[in-house]
């Protein structure tokens, strides 16, 4: 792969001093100001065209049993600031090319009292702020315990806030729109239930942090390269307006142990007056180490289907028996036990499965439930749950290994761990070993419900230093990750791309659990997506889910132009066709537009973005000048005006348009669509109607001249 640097300037300043250092962006619309207050306290500020954006915050951490931590007392070394604007090429991405451009400012602290040196390190892009801690190996600050990181984010208002509630555990909630003062009284209702989930304060809530301020200033805080460290929360003092950061504790309250030399991850703050330079932001990313896997060619996008759906809405089960209430692995004799008859993993429904995907064109097949231990893996605070590698006696590996291989189709593996993660990292090398053997080149892994060990939270650094582990282990048997209930990414893939995916939010199964808001998917390119793609598990035309499981009431909130605009508004190079097949082959024309979109992106274009009511992007096929488009809509109808300047201008395409029918509505008529052929150039338009929980989305071909004369001209 080619990469290559561009290093435009560089300039050191040694002092020392107490007065106030300033930074700019490279375009000089935001302004960064460190200084040290009057007690040797660490702050800063950030200003976005000459409006507030953070006021005057305090820096530092407090640490455990430690009189002095590192909130004041400190004297400025000497400062270094320096400019950098290169390029580099992601595995995968939304553009072939990421520019990191930006002003860096190094500042040199010392506690007079302790002798102890801190570093901080401001990183200001055109879109943002990036800064960290580090600490220098030093013997005065050798081994440390955090009890607290105090890092402050002062808003200069009461801004209007996409938020879900603080937890250790759990980040699959639906966003709550509101001011930042009202975030109290709305916390109760924001905290539904879920298999394991611990909030901390009634004012607390989760990065990525979307707002908006009066005057139109969106403002995004979040984190970068999160290693070896407990993940941020915010907490918000809502008298004074003033986020403080509140980390992820262990299972003794502790928050993190560090040694030195080391440093934090990176606290980021976005800033622009258009929605849709957040979007394109590449801050997460660019702050993260360069590749770490030597030869990366094995790390391809894959588009699958799976045995999932099913079982997520009832139809059939992950269990292969009823008969058992406890398993105990080695012992329990399954081919002795009555299957139920509703296990989802067995051959004959596999070989269903791959013979769909091998006619229309897709990489792969997920199946969960394949292997033992299902029959008791919830709730017993059970550590050998699963092996990983035995199946239930419906499913052969061997032949369906054979079977799909036959058919040029790839199996993806599922890992449920059960957040037995102790039992998961005794079994990982051979759990590894059993999919190179058997052909299976990704992994589905999951952590449902409590951390054993127990005690400990799902976000909390050792845990943090676990899905990490997995990953590099992964990457030394060459395995692609889309881990579940994990910690969410904060750009790690950058460094390791075999991260292909994750969920870590709120993804498509809630709407088989009770429903989402319809206006969820116009809200996560905001958050969720900021530190790296989601397993969304899009692509589902029945919504009403009862006619799956008639014990189940639910219903997807969503149009099936919608399901069809998530595949390009969701950015992931891992896109689930997540439906039965028998519902892809009531709707084989709306099927096709799955079957088209592309995975991997030369350029993405944001045409439209508001977070919360409406989003439109375009992008271009990797190596191909094909273009998707994606609009998906909130709660009301809404018109989306689009142009096609993106296009070559000498050339012609031919634009297939999925959009809502006449009468759809996301609840009503959710199967209500049209299908349109028109003659498309650069100069183009389009005025599409968007219904409440719809979109469209819009496939667009190049052509030759004579046969884009065949079809009527846009």
């Amino acid at each position: 792969m080619k990469r290559f640097l561009i290093i435009s300037s560089l300039w050191l300043v040694a002092v020392t001093t107490t007065l106030a250092q300033d930074l700019q962006s490279p375009d000089g619309n935001l302004e960064m100001n460190f200084s040290l207050q009057e007690d040797g306290t660490p702050v800063y500020s950030l200003n976005y065209k000459g409006q507030e954006v953070i006021k005057t915050s305090k820096l530092g951490l407090e640490l455990k049993n430690d009189e002095h931590s590192l909130l004041a007392g400190f004297s400025i070394e000497d400062t270094a600031t320096s400019h950098f604007d290169g390029t580099w090429e992601p595995v995968w991405g939304e553009e072939k090319e990421i520019r990191n451009h930006y002003n860096e400012l190094e500042v040199k602290l010392k506690q007079a009292e302790t002798n102890r040196e801190m570093v901080l390190r401001f990183r200001l892009f055109d879109t943002g702020l990036g800064f960290r801690y580090e600490f220098p190996q030093q013997n005065e600050l050798g081994h440390f315990v955090i009890k607290e990181e105090r890092t402050q984010f002062a808003m200069a208002g009461d801004h209007t806030a996409f938020w879900i509630p603080g937890d250790y555990d759990t980040q699959e909630y639906d966003y709550i729109e509101s001011k930042l003062s009202e975030i109290r009284g709305q916390m109760e209702k924001a905290i539904t239930g879920n298999l394991s989930q611990t909030s901390f304060s009634n004012t607390g809530v989760q990065t990525s942090l979307m707002m908006k301020s009066d005057n139109g200033i969106y403002i995004n805080l979040h984190e970068a390269a999160l290693i070896d460290y407990a993940a941020m929360h915010l907490n918000l003092d809502d008298e004074k307006m003033i986020f403080e950061s509140w980390l992820t504790p262990d299972v003794n309250g502790d928050k993190g142990y560090l040694v030195s030399p080391t440093q934090s991850p990176w606290r980021t703050v976005m800033v622009s007056d258009d929605a849709k330079d957040i979007l394109r932001s590449r801050i997460t990313y660019n702050l993260n180490e360069p590749l770490a896997i030597e030869d990366p060619s094995w790390i391809k996008p894959m588009k699958y289907i799976g045995v999932w759906w099913e079982m997520i809405t009832g139809k059939s089960s992950w269990n292969y028996t009823d008969e058992f209430t406890a398993v105990k692995l080695g012992e329990t004799d399954f081919d002795a036990a009555e299957p139920n008859g509703r296990h989802g993993a067995n051959n004959e429904n596999v070989k269903m499965h791959i013979d769909f995907a091998a006619e229309h064109g897709f990489d792969g097949v997920l199946v969960e439930g394949w292997n033992i231990g299902w029959e008791d893996w919830f709730g017993h605070s059970k550590d050998y749950v699963f092996d990983f590698v035995t199946p239930y006696p419906d499913f052969d590996v061997e032949e369906i290994r054979d079977y799909a291989k036959s058919k040029g189709v790839e199996m993806i593996m599922h890992h449920e761990t059960s957040s037995s993660v102790r039992n998961y990292e005794r079994h990982l090398d051979t759990a590894y070993a059993f999919m190179n053997k058997h052909g299976y080149n990704a992994v589905k892994s999951g952590y449902v419900g409590d951390i054993l060990p127990r005690g400990e939270n799902h976000y909390s650094q050792w845990l943090v230093n676990h899905y990490q582990y997995a990953l590099e282990k992964a990457a030394d048997y060459k395995i692609m990750i889309n881990a579940h209930e994990a910690v969410r990414p904060t750009g790690i893939a950058r460094t390791y791309p075999n991260l292909i995916a994750n969920e870590s939010a709120r993804g498509t199964e809630y709407q088989a659990f009770g429903g989402s808001k319809p206006n969820h998917v116009t809200v996560l390119p905001f958050t969720r997506l900021i530190g790296g793609p989601m397993d969304y598990t899009p692509g589902i035309f029945e919504m009403d889910i009862s006619k799956l499981n008639p014990d189940n009431d639910s219903h997807v909130n969503s149009t099936i132009a919608n399901q069809l605009a998530l595949y390009v508004t969701m950015y992931s190079p891992l896109q689930m066709a997540a439906d039965l097949p028998e519902h892809y082959e009531q709707f084989p024309d709306a099927f096709q537009f799955i079957k088209d979109v592309a995975l991997d992106w030369d350029e993405s274009i944001y045409l439209e973005a508001e977070p919360g009511y409406y989003l439109t992007i375009a992008r271009k096929e990797k190596g191909e000048n094909n273009w998707f488009v994606g609009n998906v809509n909130g709660n009301e109808e809404r018109i989306s005006n689009i142009s096609f300047d993106f296009l070559d201008k000498d050339k012609d395409y031919i634009a297939t348009i999925y959009s809502d029918g006449k009468d759809a509505h996301y609840k009503d008529h959710p199967q209500s669509y049209e299908i349109r052929e028109v003659r498309v150039n650069h100069r183009s338009k389009l005025s599409q109607v968007s219904v409440p929980g719809g979109g469209y989305a819009i496939s667009i071909m190049e052509v030759d001249k004579d046969k884009a004369k065949q079809v009527k001209k846009l």
